[in-house]
């Protein structure tokens, strides 16, 4: 492998394990507001509860994103110097915008949300969680603005190579940014709401039937429920966007290599040959990758032949990996749509019982407590592979971005990236389960006295009662 596959390799790498903890904050910040205002107007201790356990999960969550963050931007330097040498005016703004407007808002109020339950005003606790919430929304906009633009530039010109900015109203928003923003925002809310879910599933399977983990099963199998649909819809406007800036990218998904008559079939399982451009053992429906792309069962969608250099070069992204990515996204989608309608319907058939959902039932929920990971690294995959050969569409390609630097040293580097990533996410998942088993024993996690000074601030365990609203009532008192 040269030094360019190194370095797509080893960005890849950074930004997969990178967007796993965004894609949980973004949407977990707001939630914890939801639990804070629920303890607030009923005085029920179980939403409090709630609300120790999830701050945790999204304290975790929130060091290793900006850990791998940090990671990442040094990235531009060592591996891309092209990108920032050339759109670094329009990029340079955006990441600084992106620190000053979101960074400090949740790392200035993350302490507040942790330690300072008892030790300000319930206004005070609740601003402060509400700032963080709207400090992972700001922070999730102005990535997307520039990841947008990377895919549809606007508002800027080339003056000796380089890029001017020269209508930030335009750069920011660009044709595709409300579509991606939307479709990110809906992402985190469903992968939120399956590890909520899955999490409180495997802790009622642990045994723990408290009103908390109740409460916060019944949280996440609704609000999956609801933003499933939603997200359906707003990827259909977002797919048809991209069919109008990005035609080669919407042939790739659907595997359509020469097929521009209309009537083109909606291929849901093939192996794409990219040598002989075609597909090998397809399963197709007639006419509905025209319907969903067109609305019309005659109409014509883009072909890969179309994107062809008269040297044969082809000018469209790598098929198989597009195609399969796009597929496994709708498909995890679909899964995440049957389960959570039929929970959402248990549910309402089973409403005041200890155990609300059967015990299948709560065993798939725990099998898919990571499935929005995998949905929004497939959707990512698809996005971002889906736009080369171009780093910025049309203005750049990834090659000319690369940095001249030997491919063994990209690879030791790439190899130690895998290796503590490998490791940080095994702990992450086993943070997770150690939390949830020591909730579901009943052990309350809390800070020790108001007054504690740094050398004591250790962790300690207590045992807690577990009937109805009183679970966990001493945590952080």
């Amino acid at each position: 492998m040269d030094t360019l596959i190194l370095s797509r390799i080893q960005f890849g790498a950074n930004i997969s394990f990178h967007i796993l903890f965004p894609t949980i904050t973004i949407a977990l910040g707001w939630l914890l507001v939801f639990f804070r205002l629920r303890y607030t107007w009923t005085k029920d201790e179980a939403w409090m509860d709630a609300y120790r356990f999830w701050v945790k999960v999204f304290a975790l969550s929130f060091a290793l994103g900006v850990v791998s963050g940090i990671t990442m931007s040094f990235q531009f330097g060592t591996n891309w110097p092209g990108f920032m040498e050339t759109v670094g005016n329009i990029a340079g703004p955006l990441l600084a915008y992106e620190v000053m407007t979101a960074f400090f808002l949740e790392a200035v109020f993350l302490g507040i949300m942790l330690f300072g339950f008892r030790r300000v005003p319930a206004w005070a606790h609740i601003g402060a969680t509400v700032l963080v919430a709207f400090g992972t929304t700001m922070s999730a906009f102005m990535i997307l603005v520039l990841n947008s633009w990377m895919h549809t530039p606007a508002g800027f010109e080339m003056i000796d190579g380089v890029a001017h900015p020269t209508d930030w109203m335009a750069i920011i928003f660009n044709p595709s940014m409300p579509y991606r923003f939307v479709h990110m925002l809906l992402a985190s809310g469903l992968t939120v709401a399956f590890l909520v879910a899955g999490l409180s599933a495997l802790r009622m399977l642990m045994g723990d039937k408290g009103a908390e983990v109740r409460a916060t099963l019944r949280a996440g199998v609704v609000l999956g429920a609801a933003l499933i649909p939603v997200q359906i819809l707003a990827g259909d406007l977002h797919g048809l966007n991209t069919l109008e800036h990005q035609p080669a990218k919407v042939a790739a998904m659907e595997g359509n290599w020469s097929d521009t008559d209309g009537h083109t079939p909606l291929i849901l399982f093939g192996i794409p040959d990219e040598e002989a451009r075609t597909n090998h053992f397809e399963i197709a429906i007639p006419s509905m990758a025209s319907v969903i792309l067109k609305h019309d069962p005659a109409g014509a969608i883009p072909a890969l032949d179309e994107f062809v250099a008269e040297d044969g070069t082809a000018l469209h992204p790598p098929v198989s990996k597009v195609f399969w990515s796009f597929r496994v996204m709708v498909g995890t989608g679909m899964a995440m749509l049957a389960l959570s309608w039929g929970a959402a319907f248990l549910l309402w058939r089973r409403r005041g019982t200890d155990v609300p959902l059967p015990k299948p039932v709560l065993l798939t929920f725990g099998a898919m407590t990571f499935s929005g990971w995998i949905a929004t690294l497939a959707g990512w995959y698809t996005t971002e592979i889906g736009r080369q050969p171009w780093l910025v569409h049309g203005v750049m390609t990834t090659e000319q971005a690369v940095a001249d630097v030997p491919a063994p040293m990209v690879l030791t580097t790439l190899v130690a990236y895998l290796a503590i990533y490998a490791f940080l996410i095994a702990a992450y998942i086993g943070v997770l389960t150690y939390l949830s088993r020591k909730a579901a024993k009943g052990e309350a996690v809390r800070p020790l006295t108001p007054g504690a000074g740094a050398a004591e601030a250790e962790i300690l365990t207590e045992n807690a009662p577990k009937k109805g609203s009183d679970f966990g009532r001493g945590a952080m008192a």
